[in-house]
């Protein structure tokens, strides 16, 4: 009895630390989920090594989607190299190509040829075996980001393009669960990949 009185202090700390660390591990553990933006519409486009890819040969992995095109003078090569960056986080982790993958799409097929769009991605270290770089009908890539990324893309009677800079988070079923904006950095991003490939 004696010694319960003598470290009373040591012992209300002790019990209120594993009380906090309880209360933690519980809100941890029931941490929400990301919402259900919307299902992505299915789409087939050609990949920067020829082959056709569709929606449905890229469903099992957690995915990040970006419409670019490869003269863009600013947003684009800024992105592309975050991008990279989370890339390289996911290769540490031992998610990048098995359950993660990135998809960028041009909206400028015209002049983005693969061998165009190969040498954009081989400017960022791109790694082909986790990074699809596509091109398909502009319209068609339009309605896509605007329809399924809430990603507005205009083309002016000049040909110059205006659009949004954003970054679909897509889950392995293929829905939308988050956009990210040009603030978020490539930790956040590939934080928020990494929680969702737990899902």
């Amino acid at each position: 009895m004696s010694l319960l009185k003598k470290y009373k202090w040591t012992w209300l700390l002790l019990a209120i630390l594993i009380l906090l660390a309880g209360y933690l591990l519980l809100t941890s553990l029931n941490k929400p989920k990301l919402p259900v933006i919307g299902p992505v519409e299915s789409f087939s486009m050609e990949n920067v090594d020829g082959r056709t890819i569709t929606l449905a040969d890229t469903q099992g992995q957690v995915r990040l989607f970006y419409f670019f095109f490869s003269n863009c003078p600013d947003v684009c090569p800024l992105t592309t190299f975050r991008l990279s960056q989370v890339q390289d986080i996911l290769k540490e982790k031992g998610l990048f190509g098995k359950d993660a993958s990135f998809v960028s799409v041009t909206f400028d097929p015209e002049r983005d040829t693969l061998d165009q769009i190969k040498a954009f991605g081989d400017k960022f270290k791109a790694d082909y075996s986790g990074w699809y770089f596509l091109r398909g009908d502009q319209q068609q890539t339009m309605d896509l980001a605007l329809n399924s990324f809430k990603t507005l893309i205009t083309k002016d009677q000049s040909g110059n393009f205006v659009h949004a800079d954003l970054i679909g988070l897509v889950d392995r079923d293929g829905n939308l669960r988050e956009i990210y904006r040009p603030e978020a950095t490539a930790e956040e991003i590939a934080k928020g990949v990494a929680n969702l490939a737990k899902e």
